[in-house]
């Protein structure tokens, strides 16, 4: 099959428009195309009222192989051209890449011990998906509940003000994905189509179709929470295991080689390979971890406040007169503003007609995060807007040089969130134009907050370093630029905002192994090589292939 990318059609353009363009741009009789898929579609809004679809799609004809070498003959003549001159605003004609998913091991009969998965975020969901595929039958250990009672949990403090340290949005089946919007779009390099792989298993377990080809696909927490449990039931049927409320207390390591987990309810499980994917809110598995000698080191992370606006001026801003076309949905923004005190202060998680969420894990803290279901259909838009830090800004809350030393200041903010929220949960908040003037918010304005259990008002000014407070000032006028009416007066701040990613990074070598422990393969979000649902999952996936050649190799057939 032939790919055409960069394939341009105004945004109301009539079905049989892609026909006629891609036999145009092959020069086909409508006879000679056998048939087309869409590969990808986005689109460009930079052009206000005349927004394009820009589509990637393969296509099926007898003459690819004719096409694909008058393709290269005529790159081939131009290769001398200015570059860029040539192409400009060229449809372009490659082969179809293969993107079908290879194991890369298939399990004897008889394995000596099964593999086990910390965590069923999803990097673990996909560790033990793709183990299970291949035979190795994993026992996946999850420190909350499945996924229906956990969503009761968390329910519990976001109406009655009740938090469940082992079950809540950080713990329990589906990861803190699963209240999350759901985007499954990364920026990571994956030459194997990794991603595709975790696209289609989404969809095997109900996801929308259309995840495989729109450029920005996202499902919604309700309907994550029915492809989740539809997962465990392909693990088990497959061989694996599931126990949850199982927290890894310990791990037994002998002579650097992993050798089985502890749990808390006293009893050990023996494994020589364990996937380590507990997410980046397990704070007391880092310590135990640290504590056991396991190598890891102190990585940025970035701490802020989620902002709210009416959607309704964010879709006019993005979309102009196209605002509302069934096509685009609720606009999306992604914004960067580098500071004069060289900090940079960036949107994060962006979540479009949805609604700000309670994320603590631990008690006594206040932690925000956004949600989104798949409708997008929130009065509000709501961002994480946060500014980047590093370890050395973790020495004012811990001295010692410990790879720990982030979760200290994560916990210090959250405690300050805390109690300024009144000490029930409730967030602090405050009106953009309050934080702009340094004033504390006596009134809300016409943006509701949609943070449950409830708001405080306050001065924000106190919730985070001052860098950062100076920082978020003076990113929010410059923001204003790019998106008129970003610093509008009334648009709500809450805080605090401090999991954007995990504070550690659990460091491996190239074949997955930890660099000090052998049979322990940290990753996803926790171990600090993941940032997402989409890039979580394959990075399961590598670690499942990681294991199964380790495994392979220990019975002399690697």
């Amino acid at each position: 099959m032939l790919r055409l990318t960069d394939l341009r059609l105004p945004l109301d353009h009539p079905a049989s428009a892609l026909t006629d363009a891609i036999l145009a741009r092959l020069g086909l009789a409508a006879a000679e195309l056998t048939g087309y898929t869409v590969a990808k579609r986005s689109y460009d809004a930079r052009k206000r009222g005349g927004i394009e679809l820009i589509y990637s799609i393969d296509v099926d004809t007898p003459r690819a192989a004719e096409i694909l070498q008058r393709e290269q003959a005529a790159a081939a003549a131009t290769a001398g051209a200015r570059k860029g001159a040539a192409d400009a605003g060229k449809v372009k004609v490659l082969p179809t890449p293969d993107t079908e998913y290879k194991f890369v091991a298939r399990a004897p009969e008889a394995l000596p011990l099964r593999p086990i998965v910390i965590g069923m975020g999803p990097c673990g969901l996909f560790a033990g998906l793709v183990l299970a595929q291949m035979g190795f039958r994993p026992i996946i250990l999850e420190r909350g509940k499945a996924v229906r009672e956990r969503t009761v949990d968390t329910f519990g403090l976001w109406r009655k003000r009740v938090l469940n340290p082992e079950s809540n949005v950080q713990f329990g089946e589906g990861g803190a994905g699963t209240f999350s919007d759901g985007k499954l779009y990364s920026q990571i390099s994956d030459k194997q189509h990794h991603g595709r792989k975790v696209l289609t298993e989404f969809v095997k377990a109900g996801a929308p179709e259309e995840i495989l080809y729109v450029s920005k696909p996202h499902i919604g927490t309700f309907r994550l929470v029915s492809m989740v449990e539809n997962m465990r039931e392909t693990i088990e049927s497959l061989g694996g295991e599931i126990r949850f409320s199982q927290r890894v207390e310990d791990v037994l390591i002998e002579d650097g080689q992993l050798r089985g987990v502890a749990l808390a309810d006293g009893s050990q499980l023996r494994a020589d390979h364990v996937v380590l994917a507990v997410g980046h809110s397990a704070r007391d598995t880092f310590a135990m971890l640290h504590a056991r000698g396991v190598h890891m080191e102190a990585k940025p992370f970035s701490i802020g406040f989620r902002i709210e606006h009416p959607q309704s001026l964010i879709d006019r801003a993005r979309f102009g007169p196209q605002a509302g076309h069934e096509i685009l949905g609720a606009a999306d923004y992604k914004l960067v503003h580098h500071c004069r005190n060289g900090r940079s202060v960036y949107s994060f998680c962006m979540c479009p007609g949805g609604t700000v969420v309670a994320a603590a894990s631990e008690p006594g803290r206040v932690v925000t995060n956004g949600m989104s279901q798949y409708s997008r259909n929130e009065r509000n838009a709501n961002a994480a807007i946060v500014v980047g830090i590093t370890p050395e800004d973790y020495r004012a809350y811990d001295d010692s040089d410990s790879p720990l030393a982030g979760i200290a200041l994560q916990r210090h903010w959250e405690a300050q969130a805390f109690a300024l929220g009144g000490g029930e949960y409730d967030a602090p908040g405050q009106t953009v134009g309050d934080f702009l003037a340094g004033r504390p918010s006596t009134a809300l304005g016409a943006v509701q907050p949609s943070y449950t259990p409830g708001v405080r008002l306050t001065d924000l000014g106190d919730s985070l370093p001052e860098y950062a407070i100076a920082a978020i000032r003076e990113a929010l006028p410059a923001f204003d630029k790019q998106i008129k009416g970003f610093a509008m007066a009334d648009a709500m701040l809450t805080g605090v905002e401090t999991r954007t990613s995990s504070p550690v990074r659990i460091a491996r070598g190239p074949d997955g192994h930890s660099l000090n422990t052998r049979g322990l393969f940290p990753a996803g979000e926790g171990a600090g090589y993941a940032g997402g649902i989409l890039s979580a999952g394959v990075d399961g996936i590598k670690a499942a292939e990681a294991v199964a050649l380790s495994i392979m190799a220990g019975l002399g057939r690697g």
